[in-house]
């Protein structure tokens, strides 16, 4: 019970955050045979549930081939793009219609005892894509292969409103009443474009990309998924979702996910908890240091109370950091998550400050943070403050502080009105380094 409540107050941040927010899920075609594919529906309704706006995205390409195969007919690809001639398309629309159907099923049960008992969710489709053919490339006329020209954000975003499940299949139509076949990454990517998303998560095969040594890369930022795709076949599926989930970034999406569908519980561990589970494409990767504000105190006392237990730092209560919360400064991850702090307190006496409560999130040791947090607080001191040093009383974290350029100092170098506020129990240890 205790590990479940735990995680459930963990878990509580990124359902707030995620709470009203946009996002595109690309699933892929052959999902939908796969032994998981009711748990990544439920998820999907618990998502729907929390209040997370959700447009699903369905491929159908081994549907397709199914079907091309049942009538004895030949797949014909150029690189990695359908040619669909006329009996193809006849294909396509069976093919598309099915997976559509068990989408939707899956989307509609509601048994007793089952995860969707009670959901009662709304899953709305129509002619929200506007397509355009690809035409003659290269000399090879694809037919009624297309691309999306037009997505209707207005008719989506009502529906959304609605609190429904927007389900958007790899087929569109033109002006003129024609239907194309359109890739799913293409649909995904430009509705998740067009529709201001927070996130577009493809749920492939694959649960991201790899290193070398078979080490899950947990991010990249927009250079490094370029470089990737250099790297990448481009034959293959990681490699056509990662190029979209590029581009989607690449025009003003926030962040882009590449999960498996295979591992049960993938989408919810992506999506609400720091280590996720697939590969995060950053449109900006850096942690950002600010100010802190009345908002962070929760995310602060987190960070703090295990040390102030531990008797590492000197216990502060809410109400305390509320009046000195203008002192503080955090490190937000790329979630919004805080995962690193510290303090500057100017004295009112000579051109010095000092530095108190830098911690970092567990998670998070031993990458530099704390020493980014310090640089950061160095320059504030010197160059906004005009300060000429800063001091920090520690009894534990001596040896970090010193590989940081402080030096041991006695308590008569403190300014006076913090040597009268000196600890004679804790013995905490003090250090100077000047600014200069």
């Amino acid at each position: 019970m205790t590990d479940y409540i735990k995680f459930f107050r963990e878990t509580s941040p990124y359902i707030n955050r995620h709470r009203g927010k946009t996002f595109v899920l690309a699933l892929r075609g052959e999902a939908i045979y796969h032994d998981n594919f009711t748990h990544i529906i439920h998820d999907i309704a618990l998502l729907n549930s929390l209040g997370v706006r959700i447009i699903l995205v369905h491929g159908a390409r081994p549907q397709i081939n199914q079907r091309l195969e049942q009538r004895g007919l030949t797949a014909h690809f150029s690189g990695h793009m359908r040619i669909t001639d006329s009996q193809t398309m006849e294909c396509v629309s069976d093919a598309v219609g099915s997976a559509r159907i068990s989408i939707e099923s899956a989307l509609s049960m509601g048994l007793s005892n089952s995860p969707m008992h009670g959901a009662r969710i709304r899953v709305v489709g129509g002619n929200f894509i506007t397509a355009k053919p690809l035409g003659i490339r290269e000399g090879i006329d694809f037919q009624h292969t297309g691309a999306v020209r037009k997505i209707d954000r207005a008719g989506i975003q009502a529906q959304l409103d609605n609190k429904a499940i927007v389900l958007l299949s790899p087929l569109g139509y033109s002006p003129t009443g024609e239907a194309f076949n359109l890739s799913c990454e293409d649909v995904a990517t430009q509705t998740a474009i067009n529709l201001n998303a927070e996130k577009l998560i493809f749920i492939g095969k694959e649960r991201g990309l790899h290193d070398d040594q078979g080490h899950m890369v947990k991010s990249i930022n927009l250079n490094d998924a370029h470089h990737w795709l250099e790297q990448l076949n481009p034959d293959q599926q990681l490699y056509g979702a990662l190029q979209a989930g590029y581009q989607a970034c690449l025009k003003g999406v926030p962040r882009s996910h590449l999960i498996s569908y295979e591992e049960d519980g993938t989408l919810l561990s992506e999506l609400f908890t720091r280590e996720g589970t697939g590969t995060l494409i950053l449109q900006h990767s850096e942690e950002i240091i600010r100010q802190a504000t009345i908002d962070d105190i929760t995310g602060i006392l987190e960070l703090i109370t295990p040390l102030e237990e531990k008797g590492v730092l000197v216990k502060r209560s809410r109400e305390l950091l509320e009046t000195e919360i203008s002192r503080f400064y955090v490190m937000v991850h790329q979630e919004g998550t805080i995962i690193a702090c510290a303090a500057l307190y100017p004295f009112n006496s000579g051109k010095a400050a000092e530095l108190a409560c830098v911690v970092t999130h567990p998670d998070f040791h031993n990458q530099g943070l704390a020493a980014r947090v310090l640089a950061h607080l160095e320059d504030k001191a010197k160059h906004d403050l005009q300060l000429d040093s800063l001091f920090v009383l520690t009894t534990h974290a001596a040896h970090w502080f010193q590989e940081n350029g402080f030096e041991a100092t006695s308590l008569d170098k403190l300014p006076m009105e913090k040597a009268k506020l000196y600890n004679y129990q804790r013995k905490s240890k003090i250090f100077l380094k000047h600014l200069s």
